[in-house]
């Protein structure tokens, strides 16, 4: 058995980096099978990368899955049955001690990053809610509360002057395997959690007051459908959304900032996360087309679909950050 390779970004930021990752020219003639699986937030850029590279190497063939972050390393990648797990948060210590056990060595690579839109319907006058109500409508005290009106007043114990609209609440969010919903608790709740001596974490996603779902798609159709609904969503969803969902400002505590690609890039936007993919480096020498698929994520041509389907693209020096892993790790995994 190997031992799980986990070489973070910044460990590798001295490595070389390889003419075939920054430039444009890149391996052709690729045949074989690259499987992806994972986050259904990280899944759109996985296969546009997957789209472009097909059609300059007619031979390779791709599966791209949305199980969600959690399925897809749990299920797919650290059970060695797929060749890169999509992530919209960091792996856990459980996850890569599962890996571990079969076998699978990975390097953690952001390709970007994307900020978690809180939704509610066009027809809610709701504009901007602040942390507090968000643990209010989302957190784990919640279970009782079934309106508007009963987050409000919970809300306004905790300290939150905001107005809340009245009618039942009709939450459909992401479900606990999903990255995105991993990532909500650490951005928006867990801060309230920790000075309440709460664990962190979200109110029970049971129907009908919560409807998890590991399809960002299902979210959307969700809230959509419901005047007085709540949800969250990754940035992109939303966008392509349009005028389907009411995307809210968020307030971290410097006043209420809306999620845009500048917004989440600057930090600015208090609900943000980067996203990942890990490449299982075990695979390498039998999976021949992993190796230039990757490189070809990375390069150029490859990293300029974290833009072109919404997401935010990584700062020049993380990016190279983000390749000099790939160089090293790589290079590691062929000796």
């Amino acid at each position: 058995m190997r031992t799980t390779t986990r070489l973070s970004v910044a460990a590798a930021t001295a490595a070389l980096l390889t003419t075939s990752v920054v430039g444009g020219a890149l391996a052709q003639d690729v045949e074989g099978t690259v499987d992806v699986h994972g986050s259904s937030t990280v899944a759109p850029i996985s296969l546009a990368v997957s789209e472009d590279f097909a059609a300059i190497n007619p031979g390779l063939g791709y599966a791209v899955g949305e199980e969600g972050t959690g399925d897809g390393f749990a299920q797919f990648f650290c059970v060695d049955n797929s060749d890169v797990s999509d992530a919209s948060r960091q792996i856990k210590d459980e996850e890569a001690a599962l890996c571990s056990e079969n076998g699978v060595d990975w390097v953690e690579l952001k390709i970007g990053y994307d900020g978690i839109a809180v939704l509610t319907s066009p027809q809610n006058p709701i504009e901007c809610l602040n942390l507090i109500d968000l643990y209010a409508i989302f957190g784990p005290e919640s279970n009782e509360i079934t309106t508007w009106q009963q987050a409000g007043e919970f809300a306004a114990e905790l300290g939150s002057t905001t107005v809340f609209p009245e009618g039942d609440i009709a939450i459909t969010a992401p479900g606990t395997e999903s990255g995105t919903y991993d990532s909500f608790i650490e951005l928006a709740l867990e801060g309230t959690a920790e000075e309440r001596g709460v664990d962190a974490g979200t109110r029970d996603p049971v129907p009908p007051y919560y409807v998890g779902a590991a399809n960002d798609l299902v979210i959307i159709q969700g809230v959509s459908q419901f005047p007085t609904s709540a949800g969250f969503v990754g940035l992109a969803y939303a966008q392509e959304a349009g005028d389907a969902v009411k995307v809210l400002g968020v307030d971290g505590g410097d006043g209420c900032v809306l999620p845009t690609p500048e917004t989440v890039s600057d930090g600015s936007y208090p609900i943000s996360r980067p996203l990942f993919v890990y490449p299982a480096l075990n695979r390498l020498e039998s999976n021949p087309a992993l190796g230039p698929w990757v490189d070809f994520y990375l390069s150029d041509e490859g990293i300029a679909n974290v833009s072109d389907v919404g997401y935010v693209q990584l700062p020049p020096e993380e990016l190279e950050a983000t390749r000099a892993a790939w160089a090293e790790a790589s290079g590691m995994s062929a000796e």
